[in-house]
């Protein structure tokens, strides 16, 4: 189900009153819409405003649970359990701009290694890349943000799963695609958009 503009921003919002509220340490349940109650996966994004540096990111990759429930976990784990950064504190939402994306399934692509740079097109996809026990996940808008070509983003995603970065090309290894709508902040507690480049 593609969402509108209007759900995209009930998201937003609901992202940052979970974080607010949490770092507050109060319990306010979101008010739930009925579209919500279907199982998505989702990513909440912090970014430093207006740098637009990195300040968290974490989320559900696969529909294992409705959105309503993977975006109030993915919104506090964003703030506090991302292991690259240190917790939010309550003062820095005023600078912190908040970015969901709403994914769709991940699809394994099944194609000869060499082949997958054509199965791909950056800016549209995310990757999910696995080998046994290690996965690493990068969002479409990465590889835009940074300016890569399919083979680079290939490779940053293995080395996102602490893999060598030429293991795509590896039959052990399993390559995901998904795609993803992107509504995001203009400026902390702003107006929120729709990225015009995020596709389902």
């Amino acid at each position: 189900m593609e969402l509108s503009v209007d759900q995209g921003k009930k998201l937003v919002r609901m992202a940052r009153e979970v974080i607010e509220d949490f770092l507050s340490k109060k319990e306010v349940k979101p008010r739930v819409e009925e579209w919500m109650r279907e199982k998505r996966g989702v990513f909440v994004t912090l970014k430093k405003w207006p740098s637009g540096e990195l300040r968290g990111c974490i989320g559900h990759p696969y529909p294992d649970e409705p959105l309503v429930d993977a975006i109030v976990d993915s919104a506090k784990s964003a703030a506090v359990a991302d292991p690259r950064f240190p917790s939010v504190r309550k003062e820095e939402m005023d600078s912190i701009v908040v970015e969901v994306s709403v994914l769709t399934e991940p699809e394994e692509i099944r194609v000869d290694a060499k082949n997958y740079k054509k199965m791909i097109k950056c800016g549209r996809d995310g990757l999910i890349v696995k080998r046994g026990f290690a996965a690493g996940l990068l969002l479409p808008q990465v590889a835009d943000e940074f300016g890569w070509d399919e083979k680079e983003f290939l490779a940053q995603t293995c080395w996102k799963a602490g893999l060598p970065p030429d293991c795509w090309l590896d039959k052990e290894t399993h390559i995901y695609r998904f795609q993803a709508q992107v509504f995001s902040e203009e400026k902390p507690r702003g107006e929120v958009k729709a990225d015009e480049g995020s596709e389902i």
